[in-house]
Order: C-alpha cells, then sequence, then structure tokens
C-alpha cells in the first residue's frame, strides 16, 4: 500500500481553508453588488459560490496530487459542494448553498451513527494512524462527534433560515470552524486516558 507523501503542513491548510478564506473575502466585498450575465441578474453570494466550486475542485486535486491520497470525508465534502453550490448557481438561489453544510454534517453524523450502531467506530477507519487510540476511546470519541455532528447541522438549519445571508457567511466562515477547533481541544482528557505511545502501536 503507498504511503501518503508529506506535505508542508501550512501548504495543507492553506489549500483547505483558501477557497472559504476567498468567499468570505469575496462576498464581504460584493455583497450588494449585482451582476447581468446572459440577460439574468446575480448577486454576489451567487457569483462567489460560482467561484467557489471549481476553487474547491482545483485545491482538493492538488491536494490529492501532494499528498497521492485524500479521505473520505474529503471526498464527501467536494462532491456535496459540487451538487449543491451548482444547484444554487443554476437555479439562482442561495438557499441550495446555504443547505450544504446541514447535508455534509448530517451525513458524516448518520454514517458514523450507523457504526455505532453496528458496535463499530467508522471514525478510526479514517483517523487510527493519526490518532492512536484504545478500542474503547475511539468508541467514545465517536459518539461524541456524532453528536457534534448532528448539533451543527440544526445550528446550520437555524442559523440560514432565521437570520441574514451575512450572518450565516459569518457563522459557515467562523463559527464552524471555531466550533470544530474547540471541539478538539476539549477532547484533551479523552486523548490522554485512552491514547496510545507510538512505540505501543508498534509492538
Amino acid at each position: 500500500m503507498t504511503e501518503p507523501k508529506k506535505i508542508n503542513p501550512w501548504l495543507k491548510l492553506a489549500l483547505e481553508l483558501g477557497p472559504i478564506a476567498i468567499f468570505f473575502i469575496g462576498f464581504s466585498r460584493l455583497k450588494d453588488a449585482t451582476f447581468t450575465l446572459a440577460g439574468q441578474e446575480y448577486d454576489g453570494f451567487i457569483l462567489m459560490t460560482a467561484l467557489f466550486v471549481p476553487l474547491m475542485l482545483l485545491t482538493t486535486a492538488i491536494l490529492w496530487k501532494l499528498t497521492g491520497k485524500l479521505s473520505k470525508m474529503q471526498v464527501a465534502t467536494v462532491v456535496l459542494v459540487v451538487i449543491f453550490g451548482g444547484l444554487s448557481v443554476w437555479f439562482n438561489d442561495e438557499r441550495f448553498f446555504k443547505m450544504k453544510p446541514t447535508m455534509i454534517y448530517a451525513l458524516f453524523a448518520a454514517i458514523l451513527g450507523f457504526g455505532l450502531w453496528r458496535g463499530q467506530s467508522y471514525l478510526r477507519l479514517v483517523m487510527d494512524e493519526a490518532l492512536p487510540m484504545q478500542p474503547e476511546g475511539w468508541m467514545i470519541l465517536t459518539r461524541r462527534i456524532t453528536l457534534f455532528f448532528a448539533a451543527l447541522a440544526v445550528a446550520n438549519e437555524v442559523i440560514w433560515r432565521l437570520m441574514s445571508t451575512e450572518a450565516w457567511v459569518n457563522f459557515k466562515t467562523f463559527g464552524l470552524t471555531a466550533a470544530l477547533f474547540l471541539f478538539f481541544m476539549t477532547q484533551g482528557k479523552l486523548l490522554e486516558k485512552y491514547g496510545i505511545e507510538g512505540d505501543e502501536t508498534q509492538r
């Protein structure tokens, strides 16, 4: 089996977060603008969505080229970006793109939940090499992250339906990122209790 190639972590971070940052900056500048293309009017949100989709495909392709590997979560995310972003542009309706995080997090929660129902941690299958941990620890973390993803899906639905587009963009750019960061920061005790040292994994 081919080992994934290692790349500069800052480059990896830039490729993963770059499209989101560009979308946010572009929307902030164009949110009040209207553009007419082929007789159809598009606002700044739709225009940036039309840019975000190919940009996401490009950065994901670069990541795959540089590392030789994409996680199933990355592939699923890109597929949903193309589907819901494409629908928003095609129908000139921002609601489809706003639904995307809901679909992504609901899908992840459903997949992980199905694994838990079968008594397995699917999270372990994709993260075990990067985060060696005892089976019991994986089950606990999987239960927590399943509930967390479900909560994010609900939060996204509430915000895009009840608040302004600008509020949703801020939530998508900063709120979701901060929530993910804080979630993993609060799992320190779990990782400390069930984590496996490098030399133990080689026994």
